[in-house]
């Protein structure tokens, strides 16, 4: 495969059709990373008719579930087995450090084991009690047909393997778009696909920008199902996009998550030194650019201020550098254009009131080419603030304050998002009470950032539509079907005749 031909139609690695490319820069150092094929319309068209042919002729639909889990089963041992060149192309592409690399593919590995031993346990069908003994009623699953899986920047290998995996398992065929800016470890992915022996036009690949590759593919009427992970403005395109053709469509688009502390986590020393490396995970975890990040803090007034100061003292000393350099904690925004957007928000902070305890400007020793920005607090925020209310994606964290429970409750619940939250208690009932109320759509308690493949993962609100992962995942990739057989047929005498 040559550095441009990026795009895999029907089982050939090609250029684009109109001979276009694109540089992916590294974060770090805005040099150029790679060179790759910059997909059209006529590319989307091209993988979707390779996908259609390999859903309506081809042996994946019909391969027996044994097999298909034995695939993924190989491709999960090949991710295994390249762990280390992985987990280095996601950190020199996305600019998050090495070890988040090693814990992204060591992550995807478990979800393409997991949906194996979906599969494999799944029975043939469920009966359904039609009431006679003269019926055979069951209600069986099958795959969708053609998907179109749009994955985004910040996790794209992550992301590619919660939609890959249980598409794959349920016996569809795709065309996986990945986001123009961090393309490669798609690519990889893709590859090993092709090495653990997927037929031929099963897998597709476009690489190229959202308008038009994505946006084609979410209208394309040879496309049963969309899911799409990204930001809401492009989610809401992409549901418009798909509604002429009815087809499904999974939406996952981010959030702005609530970090709720109670003064009574914060009780022992212990407590607090948790509470607080807690939130600096929370917030600053691969820059803030994680959909789930904890970037909003409402913390109990009595411990604000102690909080708040260690807080500042601690993201003030988070080291910043390249992802691959040794002792690095934290590493660049993925593009210039983010960094810009994080600066814009947190200039409309100080505008509107918002305190800065910590950063709130470009760092002074990382370099003066890569997207670098230090990790933000604002203090004394409020609720109308658009750095409160938007989902920045990028290393600020707010802070606001509470005095009572049913407080805590209505700001971490007064979003329009509802994708993940977390409540710091040592009252174990009262844990389960505000977890019970948060509407949101993982709730941590005494934790920050941990998922389970086995556990359903989105939102409520505008943080999407439908469930990645756990078994609502395979069933977003499935139709379910009711053959009901009459085994003693008869004449109904319904009409006279």
């Amino acid at each position: 495969m040559s550095e441009q031909q990026t795009l895999h139609i029907a089982g050939t690695w090609r250029s684009a059709a109109a001979g276009t490319s694109r540089e992916v820069l590294d974060p770090a150092d805005a040099t150029v990373l790679a060179v790759v094929a910059e997909g059209g319309v006529a590319d989307a068209d091209a993988a979707v008719a390779a996908a259609r042919s390999a859903f309506d002729g081809g042996p994946w639909p019909r391969t027996p579930v044994a097999e298909r889990v034995a695939l993924l089963r190989r491709t999960a041992d090949l991710l295994e087995r390249d762990r280390e060149r992985i987990a280095l192309v996601e950190s020199r592409d996305t600019g998050k450090t090495l070890e988040e690399g090693r814990i992204d593919v060591d992550c995807v590995a478990a979800a393409f084991r997991y949906y194996a031993g979906l599969a494999a346990a799944e029975s043939a069908g469920r009966v359904v009690d039609a009431g006679s003994p003269d019926v055979h009623s069951i209600v069986v699953h099958e795959p969708v047909g053609v998907c179109a899986l749009i994955t985004p920047w910040n996790y794209p290998l992550l992301q590619a393997s919660w939609k890959v995996a249980p598409a794959l398992a349920a016996g569809n065929t795709f065309v996986l778009k990945p986001s123009e800016i961090t393309p490669l470890s798609t690519v990889v992915l893709v590859e090993l696909l092709q090495e653990a022996g997927l037929p031929d036009g099963v897998a597709n690949l476009v690489t190229g920008a959202g308008d038009p590759v994505g946006a084609r593919l979410a209208e394309h009427p040879g496309v049963d199902l969309v899911s799409f992970t990204g930001g809401l403005a492009s989610g809401t395109k992409v549901a418009h996009a798909a509604a002429d053709t009815v087809k499904k469509v999974a939406l996952e688009l981010g959030g702005k998550n609530p970090n709720v502390v109670f003064a009574d986590a914060c009780a022992t020393p212990e407590g607090f030194d948790t509470a607080v490396d807690q939130a600096l995970n929370a917030a600053f975890l691969h820059s803030g650019q994680v959909c789930s990040a904890g970037s909003r803090l409402i913390v109990e007034e009595s411990v604000r201020d102690r909080f708040v100061a260690e807080l500042a003292r601690r993201a003030d000393r988070i080291r910043l550098g390249r992802g691959t350099d040794p002792g690095v904690e934290c590493g660049p925004l993925v593009s210039a254009a983010q960094r810009e957007r994080t600066e814009a928000y947190v200039a409309s902070a100080l505008a509107e009131g918002a305190v800065l305890r910590a950063g709130g400007e470009r760092p002074r020793d990382t370099g003066p080419t890569g997207f670098f920005y230090r990790p933000t607090v604002l203090d004394a925020c409020v609720r109308t603030m658009r750095v409160v209310r938007e989902e920045v994606f990028g290393p600020v964290l707010t802070v606001e304050t509470f005095r009572t429970e049913e407080e805590a409750v209505a700001l971490a619940n007064d979003t329009e998002f509802g994708l993940a939250g977390a409540v710091w208690t040592a009252d174990q009932g009262r844990a389960r009470r505000v977890a019970d109320r948060l509407r949101h759509g993982t709730v941590w308690i005494n934790d920050f950032h941990p998922y389970l493949p086995q556990a359903e993962w989105g939102g409520f609100g505008k943080s999407g539509v439908g469930r990645e992962l756990g078994p609502t995942g395979l069933a977003e990739y499935r139709e379910s079907k009711h053959v009901y057989q009459n085994l003693a047929p008869r004449p109904v005498r319904w009409f006279a005749g």
